[in-house]
Order: C-alpha cells, then structure tokens, then sequence
C-alpha cells in the first residue's frame, strides 16, 4: 500500500479538489480518494466529522486506511461513521473522481 499512496499523492491535482495545493496536496481530497480506493480495493467508505465538515477514509480488510490524514495540521477522532459511495459523491463532482482515477492511470469500470 506504500507505493499506492506515494502514487496517490502524485496524482492529486486542482482537478481532483479546488483545495488542493502544493502545501498541502491532501486539502479536500478525500472523498474522491474514498471513491477511488473503494473501486481499487473494496472494503467501506466511513466518516468522521471535524470542524471543517465531513472526513472521508475506508476501511479494508477491517483496518482503517485513511490516505488523506496528512491535510490535518494535526491528529483527529475517529467516528468510524458507515458511510456510503452516495453521499461522498454528494462531497465531490464527477469531473474530479473521473480527473484521480485518469491520473491515477487506472480503468475503474
């Protein structure tokens, strides 16, 4: 999972969130990044819910994966809320879930 998450972090843009930055890449990045993960390895989109809104993350193979934790200035609480591919497409548009699997080089059906 390493070199997936170093390639994930490649692969963010400002197509894939409009907080993104080179500061801080992971900015608003995770709902897509669930989506995406989900359609690479399965498993369940959950959710916590912090002062700047709702936190996207899966888990797989019961473990928490939480590729997006680095936009954080520092730790949060998990809920681990069940959450659901509907409502993080409702926290993303389809150009930037369409924008990471492209520039993740993936062919996610």
């Amino acid at each position: 999972m390493q070199a997936f998450e170093e390639h994930l972090r490649s692969a963010w843009s400002a197509e894939s969130s409009g907080k993104w930055s080179a500061e801080n890449p992971a900015s608003g990045q995770c709902s897509v990044t669930a989506l995406v993960v989900q359609d690479l390895f399965g498993g369940e989109i959950l959710k916590t819910e912090t002062p700047a809104g709702s936190h996207f993350y899966n888990r797989i193979g019961g473990r928490r994966w939480d590729f997006t934790l680095s936009q954080f200035g520092r730790p949060i609480l998990f809920d681990d809320t069940p959450s659901s591919r509907q409502e993080a497409l409702a926290d993303t548009t389809p150009a930037q879930y369409e924008a990471l699997k492209a520039r993740l080089g993936t062919s996610i059906p």
